[in-house]
This record gives structure tokens, sequence and C-alpha cells, in this order.
């Protein structure tokens, strides 16, 4: 988008408008103090650029310069220089066309007789306004949900972005949310919605409309089907760095059913401030402040669910530089020592450089640049007097503040120091003597010695003191074989002396305090290459005139062979050695004197002798710096097998002989890669890096090197002089390429004091805490393929610019997919289960590596394994379901089946083939048919006994009647023996309720006669037949 870093001036058009504009040019004061990092020139506008830097000396001369350089006092075709020294600037050159030349980095200084000050520097930019990166696409949602449309342009000043439908400008501003960052999203869609939408973007520089997209909006859809779909948050909120006091938004869009409930929180548990506002779902920050950088969770819920997504994004809050401790003017007398402090803030952190009289200091014997903002003048002279200016620069802006020092000279002070001679006792130590200041030696009091490196500009300067009484002085701990700058300074009461003479001297060569940093790797099975670089001056100690290489077999580590080799190679092969056998090898340095000490013994194993076996990357060279190693090679002698590159490195903490790992990190790296910038080291710290050649089956022998870091602050080396980090690239696009590769495209920022040499790239699948599956790339080119990747897989890419040592912050990251691709293993768990004699159940899981949405699956059966794929049966099932019945098979027969899966770009591989036998059909009991039996036959047997029951009833009858008639018995004794009185009425008519209710008939029941007795039992055992048996009786006759 448009740039973040500018404090725009819009030139109050409405003060100057009309004619007035070309009478009233728009002005802008470059001094010391805080102002605007970056001005527009908008068009038709004239912009005064007025030096006002607050000197009180007279007369100034104001000169001019643009990007560093002088600009001409004749002016240009875009430039006139005014009569009070300003600098107006023309919105069109002569044949008027905006003057492309114009943009650059404007400064004034002003010079006096005391000296001279420089102002900060102004970015001058032309309006402008590009074309879309991004438009809005179409869309289909159904009724009640959201929509969202999306358009990126990038434009100075920032373009203001409004959304219309079907060419009307959209002023309903509950359900349709405009993000400043060119978002609209559309809430609780309605089919009045429907229609083509399109944004306007527009500025100073004029206004561009993007293409239209249609939304259409369904119905109908049931809320079982709504139900189903999964809660997913369709716009994730995005890594954003915004500058201080600029709005900042953070977007955030869920859907599902029940409608989602989103809410914000900080990952770091802090509460979250009382200025952050949620603007629908979105996060909104109207005025960013430092205290709002950090890293917030957008969680979406479904309400009385315990459903939820989270998203998460960081926002950084970048700032310009701001001085927070200004030095001081201060008046001191010759010889003294002048300190100013200087320090500053800003985001990044700005790095900080010192001017005198508008010129860059240059660190020497006498004056030292100290940490954190310190400048250190020792021995003032008289031409140290002058404008001392701390500048503070992080990309983003200047800062400056200014001091004045003035020195003065006392009268009675000794002179310098006479005869100074400095002669060499041994490597490290040395003998100083000379001879008494001629004038006012009287005075003096004491001497200071001092001394530092030859060469260097921020070399550290030594100062020893001692009384009158000695005019001699023995340094030691010096470097060997190293030139040293002596001289001698006095003191009185008064003051000191100006310095004596200089007098150069080399201290003598020494042996070697260090070996040489040993790279090892192999091209065939019976060389080993050694490889090493140049021992530095404070390592060698002298001239190196020899290498000594020892190596042997590691099963006979006595026997040790040794070469020696001359002083100015940097590699030598060892050749006729023995296949797949480890060796031992270790290499010291030497000059005239001697050897120094050897390198720790290195372990490699040669190759073994077979032609798949992928070879060590060859030329291995690692370039040493502060905090970075650049590590180079050149490609495996077998590159044909090669399939990329891995890098690893580590520190490690040498002990005598033991070391102690602290960390792996290993860098996945493509096949054209032949050199990587590993950056955020440990200065002065041991690190042993790897590189190796891999395939999809296997890894390559390993190209090896240890060294170690160089110091934060050593002596000998010249130093690198601080650059601010250089500010991430711009308007960065990803657009997959294919399946496994993706295209990556940025612009240089546009705002960068910083020359940038390359750029690296971040790459990883999104939401992945596994560093092994991130890989960095580089480019040289502001565009790169990166390949190798995962399909159907996203990736979060961000890009990172590099300067000279130095490497910048990583951009926001963007995410792109790769393409479909077919599945690349076949599904997996395939299980059989024959359910009967022709049907058997077939179920799987999806395969591992799907490589895009399974569209259907074909399930393979046959009874002859034998059988071409072709005449295997077949079933397609959805893509969704990962079982099916298989009907209508033969019983007792063995069937063979394989499931293969499909995306939209084709099939991927079968799974293996099994196995299932169906079994020989059974009988099978119908439960209800023997249920029907069951009963029929008990209803059957129940008649059967009530049919006996009822005969041996009638035969019982029949007895029993026959009996009764052949006996005659009289009616008075037909009842048990007794005879009936005459007046009693006879019951015969009544014989049921007489055998129920037997006293009824008769008062008293006597115990029966032995005759009756089978009567009773017959009747005790079957009522109905007792009162059948009574029926039959005769009446009795009168």
């Amino acid at each position: 988008m448009a740039v973040e870093t500018t404090i725009w001036l819009f030139c109050l058009l409405a003060l100057f408008c009309g004619p007035s504009q070309q009478e009233k040019p728009v002005s802008v004061e470059l001094s010391c103090g805080a102002g605007p990092s970056h001005v527009v020139l908008e068009p038709g506008l004239r912009l005064l650029l007025e030096c006002n830097l607050g000197a009180s000396d007279t007369p100034f001369n104001i000169s001019w310069f643009k990007d560093g350089q002088l600009l001409p006092l004749q002016g240009t075709d875009y430039s006139q220089f005014m009569v009070n020294q300003s600098l107006l600037l023309k919105p069109t050159s002569t044949d008027g066309q905006p003057p492309q030349d114009v943009e650059g980095s404007y400064s004034c200084v002003s010079a006096s007789a005391r000296g001279a000050l420089t102002s900060r520097t102004v970015n001058v930019l032309l309006a402008s306004l590009s074309r879309f990166h991004k438009e809005p696409t179409p869309q289909t949602v159904s009724a009640s949900g959201s929509a969202r449309f999306e358009c990126h342009i990038e434009g100075i000043p920032s373009p203001v972005i409004t959304w219309e439908k079907d060419k009307v400008v959209i002023t309903d501003v509950k359900r349709f949310i405009s993000l400043p960052n060119g978002v609209l999203q559309i809430l609780e869609v309605t089919k009045q919605d429907e229609g083509s939408y399109r944004c306007v973007a527009s500025n100073s520089a004029g206004r561009e409309t993007s293409n239209e997209a249609r939304l259409t909006v369904t119905t109908g859809a049931t809320l079982g089907n709504q139900a189903l779909s999964p809660l997913v948050i369709v716009a994730r909120p995005q890594n954003v760095t915004v500058v201080l006091g600029h709005p900042a938004v953070m977007e955030c869009m869920a859907q599902g059913l029940p409608k989602p409930i989103v809410s914000w929180s900080r990952k770091d548990k802090k509460p979250m401030s009382t200025d952050v506002a949620v603007l629908a779902t979105n996060l909104v920050i109207q005025n960013t402040r430092r205290h709002h950088a950090g890293v917030y969770v957008c969680r979406a819920n479904k309400n009385m669910t315990t459903d939820f997504v989270n998203a998460s994004a960081e926002l950084h809050v970048s700032a310009s530089p701001v001085i927070l401790q200004h030095p001081e003017s201060v008046s001191l007398s010759r010889g003294n020592t002048a300190r100013f402090h200087c320090n500053s803030s800003g985001e990044p952190r700005p790095v900080l450089r010192w001017l005198k009289n508008g010129q860059p200091i240059k660190t020497f014997r006498r004056v030292k640049m100290q940490s954190p903002g310190t400048l250190l003048i020792n021995q003032l002279a008289l031409d140290d007097g002058g404008y001392y200016q701390c500048i503070a620069d992080n990309g983003l802006g200047t800062a400056c503040a200014t001091a004045k020092l003035m020195v003065t000279v006392k009268e009675g002070l000794p002179s310098p120091p006479r005869h100074l001679s400095v002669t060499p006792h041994s490597s490290t130590t040395a003998l100083l003597t000379w001879k008494k200041p001629e004038n006012n030696s009287d005075q003096v009091i004491g001497y200071s010695v001092h001394y530092l490196l030859a060469t260097g500009s921020d070399n550290v300067e030594y100062q020893f003191v001692m009384n009158n009484e000695t005019t001699e002085y023995l340094a030691k701990e010096l470097l060997p074989h190293t030139a040293y700058v002596f001289f001698v300074t006095a003191y009185s009461h008064g003051g000191s002396s100006g310095p004596s003479e200089n007098v150069t001297v080399e201290m003598l060569e020494d042996v070697p305090s260090a070996p040489p940093q040993l790279s090892i790797d192999s091209s065939s099975p019976t060389d080993i290459r050694l490889m090493w670089h140049p021992l530095s001056s404070q390592h060698s100690r002298g001239a190196v005139t020899r290498y000594r290489i020892e190596y042997s077999t590691l099963n006979q580590a006595d026997t040790i062979f040794s070469v020696e080799v001359q002083g100015n190679q940097t590699q030598f092969t060892l050749r006729e050695l023995q296949p797949n056998k480890v060796y031992r090898l270790r290499i010291a340095a030497g000059t005239g004197v001697g050897f120094g000490v050897p390198s720790e013994w290195a372990q490699y194993q040669t190759l073994a002798q077979y032609s798949h076996m992928i070879f060590a990357p060859t030329e291995l060279k690692v370039k040493a710096r502060v905090k970075t190693l650049n590590v180079t090679w050149h490609p495996s002698p077998n590159h044909t097998l090669v399939s990329g590159y891995k890098l690893s490195y580590r520190e490690m903490e040498a002990d005598m002989k033991s070391s102690r790992e602290r960390s792996l990190h290993t860098i996945r790296l493509r096949k054209k890669a032949r050199s990587h910038l590993l950056t955020g080291l440990v200065a002065d710290r041991q690190y042993e890096v790897r590189v190796w050649a891999f395939n999809k089956h296997t890894d390559g022998a390993a190209a090896v090197w240890k060294g170690r870091t160089e110091r934060e602050d050593h002596r000998g080396s010249n130093p690198h002089i601080p650059h601010p980090p250089p500010l991430p690239p711009s308007s960065i696009q990803a657009a997959a390429n294919s399946s496994t590769s993706i295209w990556l495209r940025w612009e240089r920022p546009r705002f960068s004091n910083v020359r940038i040499i390359n750029y690296t790239v971040r790459c990883s699948p999104t939401g992945t805490s596994n560093t092994s599956l991130v890989s960095y790339h580089t480019s040289s080119a502001q565009e790169i393929l990166i390949g190798g990747l995962k399909p159907f897989t996203q990736y979060e890419l961000a890009v990172q610019s590099n300067g000279v040592d130095v490497g910048g912050p990583f951009s926001s990251t963007v995410e792109e997919s790769t393409l479909p691709d077919r599945p690349s293993t076949p599904p997996e768990e395939l299980q059989l289960n024959a359910l009967n004699s022709s049907s058997v159940l077939v179920s799987w899981r999806p395969p591992l590596e799907a490589n895009g949405i399974i569209s259907s699956y074909k399930v393979l059966y046959s009874c002859n394994l034998s059988d071409p794929e072709h005449m295997w049966n077949s079933l397609s099932q959805d893509g969704s379901i990962t079982s099916v019945k298989v009907h209508t098979l033969s019983a007792g027969t063995r069937y063979y089946f394989k499931v293969g899966a499909s995306t939209e770009v084709g099939s991927g591989p079968s799974s293996p083939v099994k196995d299932v036998q169906t079994p020989h059909p059974k009988y099978e009991v119908d439960i209800h048919a023997l249920t029907g039996i069951i009963i029929g036959v008990c209803l059957g047997l129940m008649c059967i006994l009530l049919c006996i029951c009822f005969s041996f009833r009638k035969s019982k009858s029949r007895e029993t009647s026959g009996a009764l008639n052949s006996t005659a018995v009289s009616p008075q004794y037909r009842r048990v023996g007794f005879p009936v009185p005459a007046n009693e009425t006879d019951c015969s008519d009544s014989h049921e309720l007489d055998i129920l209710m037997p006293p009824s008939c008769q008062e008293s029941a006597q115990p029966l006669a032995e005759a009756q007795e089978s009567e009773s039992l017959m009747a005790t055992s079957d009522p109905g037949q007792a009162k059948d048996a009574s029926a039959p009786e005769p009446k009795v006759q009168d």
C-alpha cells in the first residue's frame, strides 16, 4: 500500500488554492530539530525548503545537497536558489512534465567563521497513484451470510478508498464495513445486496477505479445444511507494521452457524488498551502508540458450544528517531578531554553517527566513539574546536542535536618531550626512552605514554602515567608482528604539553596463536580435500610461510602422516586413500619462528564405492564477520542427482579436548543455491557449518567448516562503519506457479539510505512451529521462484533486505497455497469384513498426502489376482465417504480388493491389495417362523389334552350312572344312608346348589360310609363330574 513512514504534508489546499498557489509555495523548514521526514510534492504546487539551523554567527553561507551530492548554484530544471539562499522545487520541469529527478533526500549545511552545521534530511516525493495490484473478485454467498471484497493499490500520499455498488457510492455503514486497508465486508447479506461492486482510490495524483465484481446471493438453504458447515475464519489477521501515530487495522471475519462470536485479546495476557476499538469483528487502532505493539489473538466461537477457532497476528509499531539526551556545549583548555553524550530512541533502533562542522568524524588515536552514543576527544588541540552534531538514523527518518566545543590555551605550559625512541625487546614488549621538554621542564610533574595500532581508524589508545623521575617505560602485552604508534606527553599543574613526535615500530614475529579454520570435503572415494582461510594478523603473529597437515586412520591413530605446503596455498588434496575409511586430520600454520598450535583432530569418512552416492559440495568457503557468516560453495560433482541443499550450523564451545553442542539449526535451500548469509550470530564464538546435497531418497556427504566469528571490538582490524538496517521490501506478491512452486515478487523499499546487496526470503508452512520446515532463499533480483514445496499447502512468505554486513527486519508475511496435485500416497488402513456369503464391507482412511481435496475413491475388486486392472470390477464413491458395501458376490470365493483416491488433477496410487474369503451359505433360522411353529405345536398339544380329559370324564359318568340303577336304593336313603323327612322338600331340582352348599339340604354332615367314599373323592377331584353324577337320580315314588 502507501508509504507508512511519511508524515504527510497535504499543503493545506484549502488555504493555498487558486491563483495564490504560485505566490505562496508550501514552505518546509530544515533544521536540527523535529520535523517531517518525508514531504510530498503535490501537482501544481511549489515546495520551498528553508535552511534554519539557528547559528548566531554571521556571515554564513548555505549549501544544499541532494542524495549527498552538492547541488549547483545555477539550479536545475526542477530547482531554483532564492535570494535568501532557500531552495525552491518546482512541480513541473521546462517541458511541462513532472520532474522525476526531483525525488530524493535533501539537506543543507550552514557555514560560519566558527564552524558549520548540517540539517536533518527530508525526503521529497512526487505525488503518485499506481494501478491496482489486487482487484475484487466475484462471489456467491447465501442469504444471512457474509461477503468480502478486497483491493490493493499504492499511492503517495495514501489513497482514500471508497466502494460503489452498481456505480453508486455505498452509504450504509452498519452492514457495509469499509476498512482503511481496502477491504469491504458485507454483513448479514440479503437478496437486495446483489449487484456489481468496485472500489475507487483517489489522492492528489489522480483517481483509479477497479474492475467490477458481481455478488450473487443464494436463498433456500436448509437449516440442516447450514449446520453442517464448519466454523472457519475466512479472513485472518495479518502481521502489520505501522508508523507511530498512524492507524492500524487487523481484520478478522468468521463464518458458521449459529453465528460465531468474535473476540480479541493479547497473547501476552495484558489488558486491551481503552483506545483499541472493535469495528464489527475487526480490530482498529486510530492512533498507534508504542504500548500497542504485540501479538493479538482473534477468537471465534459458536454460541452455547465449545467449538472455537483462533488466529493471531503481530502488530509492530515503528517510529522515527528522537534524541533523548542532547550533547552539551563546553569550553576546555588544550590537552584536556572532551566528552559528548547523545542518546536516542526509535524503532528500529537508530544508528548514531557524529559530525564535526558538517563532516563525518573519522576516529583516530585521539578521537573515539564509545557505546552508547559517546564521543571522546583526548588531548584537545586548537583545531578540535567547532560544532559537533549527533545524527540518529533508522531508515524512517533522522534526528540531530548540536553542541559547541571551544578550546583555550594557557600560558607557561611545558613543551613536548624530545627524542622519543622505541626498541622492541621481544614479540610482545618494547622499551620507550625520551628526553625532558626543552621549555618549562621544571614545571613537569609527570609524563603519560600513549600507544595504539598503526593501522585502522578506530583503534584503542593505551595510556600509562608515571612521575617526573623517569624518562623511560617498558610497554608490555603488545601484539607480535604488529605496527604501533607511540608518543609521550608532559603534564604540569597548568595543563599538558603537546604530544611528542610519533614513532612507529613493528614488533617481532612469533609462532601463530591459533590454527587455520579447516573445511573438509571429498569428490571421490580415494581423496580428501582440505581448505582453509589465511590467519588474520592477530592470530598469525608474523608472516605465515608454511602449513603442516597431519592425518591418520582412526583405527591406526599412532601412525601419523605429515605433509607441508607453502604459506600462499589455501587448499590441498590428500590422494590414494582407502574408500569408506574414517580419517583424522589437523593443520598447523608456521612462521619463520616455528609452527603454532595445531587444530583439533577432525574426523572425515571417505566415500564408499557406489554410484548413487551424492558427493559433498566443493569449494566450501565461509567469510566470518562479527555477527554473520557468509557461506559459499560449488555444486556437488554429481549435481544431476541433487534435488537441493541443506545447511546446518551450531555454536560450539571448545574446552581442551571436548566440545559441547549448543543448538543445531538446519536450513533447506533450493538446488540452484550457491551461497547463504547466516545472521544473528554471537561475536567471537566458535561455529560449525555443514553443507550437503540431498534428493528424495537420501542425503549426501557433507562439507564441514569450523571457525570463529570476529570479535566485537578487537585490535588490528578495520571497523565497519555502522549502517542503519534496511527497511523490508514493499508490495510483496505471491502467486502459485505449480503444485510445488510459488513465484514471489516485491519492490525495493522506497525510503532507504542503505545500499541493498540482496534479499533473503523466508518460507514456511502456515502456522508451523517446527523450525526444520522453515527454508531460506537468497535472491539478488526482486523476484524468486521457490521450488521443492508440498502440493496444496499454504505457505507464509516474508522478505528481508540485506545491506553490507547488516540485515533488516523481515516484511509482513503473505500467504499463498501451492496448486493441488494428484495424491502421492494411497488410501491407508484398508480393511475388509465379510458380512455374509454375498457381501463385503470395505473401509479405509484418506491418503496421508492427498495433495488436494479428494473428489472420489475408486474401489477395485476381483476374484483373480492375475487379471489386468481394467478387468477388475470397480465402484466409485464420493470423496467424503470412506466405506462401502460390495454386494452380489459369490459364496465361498476369495476376492482381492484395492482402493485409489483422486483429486481434480488426477488419480493417485492404489493401496496394497488385500483379500477376503466370502463364507459358504448356511441354514438360517427365521425366528418369526420358529416362534409360530412352537405356538402351533403348543396349541395342538393343548387340544389333544383337552380331548383326552373330556373323553375320560364321559367314560366315568357312564360307569357311575350304571351302578346307581342296578342298586335300586330307596329315595329315603339316597343321601348317605339317612332317611329323608316327610315334610322336607325334594332337592333334586336344585342339585347344583346342593353340591356347593350341602348344609341347605341336611342339618348335619356325618362321616360317609365306606360305600360312598369313592363318590366323595370323585366329587373332590372334579366338581363338575360330581354335579353331573347327581343329575340322573330317580325321583321318589309315593
